[in-house]
C-alpha cells in the first residue's frame, strides 16, 4: 500500500501515542453483555482531535480503496479499543464487511450508522445491498425508498433498485394466438338487426333489475371519506412521524376532542399490506387500559387509512426532555410506573408495541402519570423459537433481535430499558462519552449522572441484555425491581450531560 508523506508522519505520531500511553484505558459497560467495574471515566485518554479523526478516516478510505477490508475491520477495533471514536466509523465498517460479503454483519453495522445519521443514504444503500443478497426483498425495497428519499441521484441505490427489480419481477405467461378463423359466408344485414337487438334488450333488463347498483358511487371508499371530513372537524397538526402525520380534531357527533392519524398513503399502497395494517390495528383498538392511549377507530378511504385516537393534553417525554435535558429519578420512577402498567397489560393481550420510545410515552397532570401511545406498528406476539415477525421500529431503540427481523415481548423490554437510560441520563447510551463500538459496552447510568441509584445499573444491564433469553423476561419483572429502588438526594442544578 502506497501512502503519502503526510499520512505516514500521522500514523507514525498517531503510533506514538498508542505506544507511549501507560494508563489503563477505561472499560465501560457492555451492551448487551456484563457490566465492567472497572470502568472509569476520570481516566485520562490520549487526545484525538478533529485532524487526527479526518486523518485517520481518509487512511481507512485509502485501505477500502486498496480492498483491505481485514485491514479496516482490525483498525477501527483498535483505535475503539482506546476511546478513540468517530461516527464515521459505522459506515467505513459496514463497507468493509460488504466488501468481505459477511452481510449480516453489514446490516448491523449500517443499522448503527442511520442510528446517529438517520438521513444518510448510503447507510441505507448498503443495508438494502445486504438485504437483496440475503433475499429480503421487502427490507432491501424500503431501505432503497429511504436512501432515493434523501438522495435521488444515487446511483449506487439506482444499481439496486434495478436488480431488485429483476429479481422480484414475475413476466406475465403469454397467451397462444388462437388460430385465426375466415368466414365462409359473409353475415346478412337481418341478423346484425337481431343480434343488436337482443343486446340492448338483455342491457336494458340488467338496467332495470339492478338500478340500485349503477347508481351507487363509483367506488365504496367516496362516502366513507366524506363522512371522515362531515364527522370530524380538523383544528390543527400536532405531529409528523414515519408513519404520518397527527391531527387534533373534534368529533361533532361525540361532542370531544381526538387526535387523528393519516397513515402515509405509500404504506398501505399494496392491498395485501393494507389489509395486514388494519387487521393490525382492529387487534390493538381492542385494548381498552387507563395507561394505554385508546384508539376509538379505524376509517379506511380510497387514498388513506385514518386512525382516529384518544386526545391527551400533555407532552411527550421526548419533548420533556428537550426542555430539562434529563429527569430526576423520583419523576422517572413515577412516570414509568404508569408506562409499565400500560405495556404489561398489552403483553397479557399478547400484543408487542414494536416502537417504543420518549415520543411515545405522554406525560399529563402535575402527578406525572403517563399514558403508552402509538400502537400503529404494534404486532401479536407468536408462542415459538423465533417470535413475531416485523421490520418496523426506531433503529436507536430496538433490540438485537428486532434489528434481524424478530419481535418477542422482551424485545419491549430492550426498548423500555433504553428509554429508562435516555430519561435518566438524557441521551441514548449510544451517543454517551465512552461507548465502546467494538465490544458494544455502554457507560453505566450512575457515572454519568451521580444522583441516579447503582442499584439502576445492574437493572439496566440485566434488560439490556443481548440475547432475549438471558434478559429480564417481562414487564412486570422491571417494575417490580424498578419499584425497590429508592432515590438518592437529588440536585438538578446540571441536567446536560
Amino acid at each position: 500500500m502506497r501512502l503519502s508523506k503526510v499520512n505516514l508522519f500521522i500514523y507514525a505520531w498517531l503510533a506514538g501515542l498508542l505506544l507511549g500511553a501507560t494508563s489503563a484505558v477505561a472499560t465501560p459497560l457492555l451492551v448487551p453483555g456484563n457490566f465492567s467495574a472497572r470502568t472509569d471515566l476520570s481516566s485520562s485518554a490520549t487526545v484525538f482531535d478533529q485532524a487526527a479523526r479526518n486523518a485517520e478516516v481518509e487512511a481507512l478510505n485509502n485501505l477500502l480503496r486498496e480492498k483491505q477490508f481485514d485491514a479496516v475491520i482490525s483498525r477501527i477495533n483498535q483505535l475503539t479499543l482506546q476511546n478513540y471514536r468517530d461516527d464515521r466509523f459505522y459506515l467505513l465498517l459496514a463497507i468493509a464487511y460488504d466488501g468481505l460479503n459477511r452481510y449480516d454483519d453489514v446490516i448491523y453495522a449500517a443499522g448503527q450508522a442511520i442510528a446517529v445519521a438517520p438521513q444518510d443514504a448510503r447507510a441505507y444503500v448498503l443495508r438494502a445491498g445486504a438485504y437483496l443478497q440475503k433475499e429480503q426483498y421487502e427490507r432491501c425495497q424500503m431501505d432503497l425508498d429511504a436512501a432515493l428519499r434523501f438522495n435521488p441521484q444515487s446511483r449506487l441505490a439506482q444499481k439496486i433498485q434495478a436488480q431488485l427489480n429483476e429479481k422480484t419481477f414475475m413476466p406475465k405467461p403469454q397467451q397462444e394466438e388462437k388460430p385465426k378463423t375466415r368466414s365462409t359466408r359473409p353475415l346478412s344485414g337481418w341478423l346484425i338487426v337481431y343480434f343488436a337487438v337482443v343486446l340492448i334488450a338483455i342491457f336494458l333488463y340488467v338496467y332495470w333489475r339492478y338500478e340500485e347498483v349503477f347508481r351507487r358511487p363509483k367506488n365504496a371508499f367516496t362516502k366513507k371519506e366524506v363522512e371522515v371530513k362531515e364527522q370530524y372537524d380538523f383544528i390543527r397538526q400536532i405531529g409528523e412521524g414515519g408513519m404520518g402525520k397527527v391531527y387534533e380534531a373534534y368529533d361533532k357527533a361525540l361532542k370531544r376532542k381526538v387526535a387523528i392519524k393519516r397513515v402515509r398513503p405509500e404504506l398501505v399502497r399494496s392491498a395485501y399490506v393494507r389489509e395486514q395494517f388494519l387487521a393490525e390495528a382492529r387487534m390493538v383498538a381492542l385494548l381498552r387500559h387507563p395507561c394505554i392511549v385508546e384508539i376509538y377507530t379505524v376509517i379506511e378511504s380510497e387514498s388513506a387509512l385514518y386512525l382516529v385516537f384518544e386526545y391527551v393534553d400533555g407532552q411527550t417525554l421526548e419533548t420533556r426532555l428537550d426542555i430539562d435535558g434529563r429527569l430526576p429519578f423520583s419523576q422517572v420512577k413515577q412516570i414509568f410506573e404508569y408506562v409499565c402498567r400500560g405495556l404489561q397489560y398489552a403483553h397479557s393481550q399478547d400484543i408487542i408495541h414494536c416502537d417504543l420510545k420518549p415520543g411515545n410515552i405522554m406525560i399529563y397532570g402535575d402527578d406525572n402519570k403517563a399514558k403508552v401511545m402509538d400502537f400503529g406498528v404494534a404486532k401479536r406476539a407468536i408462542d415459538h423459537e423465533t417470535g413475531a415477525r416485523t421490520v418496523a421500529g426506531t433503529p436507536a431503540y430496538m433490540a438485537p433481535e428486532q434489528q434481524k427481523g424478530f419481535m418477542r415481548k422482551q424485545s419491549d423490554v430492550y426498548s423500555l430499558a433504553l428509554c429508562l437510560y435516555e430519561a435518566l441520563v438524557g441521551q441514548v447510551p449510544w451517543s454517551v462519552k465512552g461507548f465502546d463500538i467494538a465490544r458494544k459496552k455502554i457507560v453505566p447510568a450512575s457515572q454519568v449522572a451521580p444522583q441516579i441509584p447503582p442499584a439502576v445499573d445492574a437493572l439496566l444491564e440485566d434488560a439490556l441484555k443481548e440475547d432475549p433469553k438471558e434478559r429480564v423476561q417481562s414487564i412486570e419483572e422491571f417494575w417490580n425491581r424498578l419499584k425497590v429502588i429508592e432515590p438518592l438526594e437529588e440536585n438538578l442544578e446540571q441536567t446536560h450531560y
